[in-house]
C-alpha cells in the first residue's frame, strides 16, 4: 500500500448492520496483513471516558484536553469541533481507514441496505462503490452484493487501492 491510507465509508440507516459489517471487514482485511483503523461517527453526543476514572475527573474539572495512556494504547479526549481530516493524522501508518456513519463525507462508500429496514440508498450515487443488500434493489453502475459477502466487499475495497 502507499503512504496515504485508503478511506472507505460504511453507510446505511440505523440498525442496517453497519457495525457488524465493520467488524467483519476489519477482521478480514487485518487477516490479510493490512493495518486497518476505524472511525465511528456518532450523530449524538457520547461519553468518551468512564465516569469516576482519573482521566474522566480531569476532563470534568475543566481540562481542555486529557490523555490516558499505557505502553500499548492511548485515549485522547479533547474539546472542539472535529471532522475526519482532524483525526487522520493519527493514522499515518495504516493502510485503510474504515469510517462508520459520516454519510455527509466525500469518501467512497459501501452502503448496507437491509430488507425491512431501508427503502432506498442514502448515499449519493457518485460516492457509492457497492451496495450490500438482501433486497433486489439496484443502482445503475454500482455493484450489488449479498449483505453477507464480506469477501466481495473486500475485493471491491482493494480494487480501489491497486
Amino acid at each position: 500500500m502507499n503512504n496515504k491510507p485508503l478511506i472507505i465509508g460504511i453507510t446505511g440507516v440505523k440498525n442496517s448492520g453497519k457495525t457488524t459489517l465493520m467488524e467483519k471487514l476489519i477482521q478480514t482485511l487485518s487477516a490479510r496483513g493490512l493495518k486497518v483503523a476505524s472511525i465511528k461517527h456518532d450523530a449524538h453526543r457520547f461519553i468518551a471516558d468512564t465516569p469516576g476514572t482519573d482521566s474522566f475527573r480531569h476532563k470534568a474539572a475543566g481540562a481542555f484536553a486529557s490523555v490516558i495512556f499505557d505502553r500499548e494504547k492511548f485515549l485522547l479526549v479533547k474539546d472542539g469541533s472535529f471532522d475526519i481530516p482532524d483525526i487522520l493524522p493519527f493514522f499515518n501508518e495504516v493502510d485503510i481507514v474504515l469510517v462508520e456513519g459520516a454519510k455527509e463525507t466525500p469518501y467512497p462508500k459501501i452502503e448496507v441496505l437491509r430488507k425491512g429496514n431501508s427503502k432506498a440508498p442514502i448515499t449519493p450515487t457518485n460516492q457509492l462503490i457497492a451496495l450490500m443488500t438482501d433486497t433486489e434493489y439496484q443502482v445503475d453502475g454500482v455493484p450489488s452484493i449479498d449483505i453477507n459477502d464480506v469477501e466481495g466487499a473486500v475485493k471491491i475495497i482493494l480494487s480501489i487501492k491497486l
